[in-house]
């Protein structure tokens, strides 16, 4: 079979297609033959940062993870032989192949008639963006500030803070025009492009007496900023750094001013809560079944074109979901 693997840091041009002998699923796990890839932002970061000084670290020579969708033809000890057939979706460290083996605990059954894009937001994007407004305690009737709103988890999370946990105002931040209508045409109810030099003061024009909620992808000195939009009491989560190498530090005296930051990972809140993970996942799906969340596709390509999905990624030219086929 085949998988794509880089054995240096560096642009796309490191990534290689190889062929591998299949992969067997060990005890708990299934193997599924890949149908559709998820490709995510995070792993262009992997792809360009050595293990020294970085949180994004990944020992070469390295894989790249997806979101993978595809149905199971093999089941290791403990699996029962039942499954092979279900078409499910999971987070895969080695995503770009024409199969994966995956930990059976985390699959994601995907219904029958739903789209590839949706599939493939099943076992992290959704639960993710569902997940960061509740992990910054959102009520309904708040205000949300999402960062990188035209993003693959950051469009999901516009509506499942609109949506599904009933934000009064959600004010997106992204980095073109043509970012702010599409953030807009989600259910943004304010628009505002971080590239201005006085976004903060757009941000404090829509809400005035402060942000209750801030997600935050970017890091560096927008999240700095973002800290100084919280209202009292405004809570800020922190699940990313796109703009720095560097995870945000938090100035203390900052939240002085009654304001709290928590970080979110999706490994972690498995870990910390298996349970509430699992029916967060299966209410993200219903989400996104019955309309109330939409995936937006913005571009598919062939595993031969790996470089090609990861450059748009890094350009951060796409509008919502960026599709892989084996």
């Amino acid at each position: 079979m085949r998988r794509v693997r880089y054995h240096q840091y560096g642009g796309p041009e490191v990534l290689q297609l190889e062929e591998t002998p299949e992969p067997e699923p060990g005890p708990g796990q299934v193997r599924i033959a890949t149908e559709v890839i998820g490709a995510n932002f995070v792993d262009t970061k992997l792809r360009r940062s050595s293990p020294e000084g970085s949180v994004f670290a990944w020992p070469l020579p390295a894989t790249v993870m997806g979101d993978v969708v595809g149905r199971i033809d093999a089941v290791g000890e403990g699996v029962p032989a039942g499954r092979i057939g279900e078409r499910v979706a999971a987070l895969s460290e080695e995503g770009f192949a024409d199969k994966a083996v995956l930990d059976a605990r985390w699959l994601a059954p995907v219904p029958d008639g739903m789209s590839d894009a949706d599939a493939t937001m099943l076992p992290m994007n959704a639960p993710i963006a569902l997940r960061l407004p509740r992990a910054g305690r959102l009520a309904p009737g708040e205000t949300v500030l999402i960062d990188a709103a035209a993003g693959g988890i950051g469009h999901l999370a516009v509506q499942f803070a609109k949506n599904v946990l009933g934000a009064g105002t959600v004010i997106a931040t992204a980095g073109s025009p043509a970012k702010l209508d599409f953030v807009r045409a989600l259910g943004a109810d304010v628009a505002v492009d971080y590239t201005e030099p006085d976004w903060p003061e757009k941000v404090r024009e829509a809400a005035p007496g402060g942000v209750d909620v801030v997600l935050d992808s970017a890091g560096g000195d927008v999240f700095q900023r973002e800290l100084e939009l919280l209202a009292p009491f405004g809570r800020a989560v922190v699940y990313g750094a796109a703009a720095d190498d560097q995870m945000p530090s938090v100035p203390v005296m900052k939240l002085f001013a009654l304001t709290s930051v928590t970080g979110f990972s999706l490994l972690a809140w498995r870990d910390a809560a298996p349970e509430q993970a699992r029916a967060e996942m299966t209410e993200a799906a219903e989400a996104l079944s019955d309309g109330r969340v939409r995936t937006a596709l913005h571009a598919t390509f062939k595993l031969t074109e790996a470089a090609e999905a990861h450059r748009v990624l890094e350009s951060r030219a796409n509008l919502g979901r960026v599709l892989v086929y084996p």
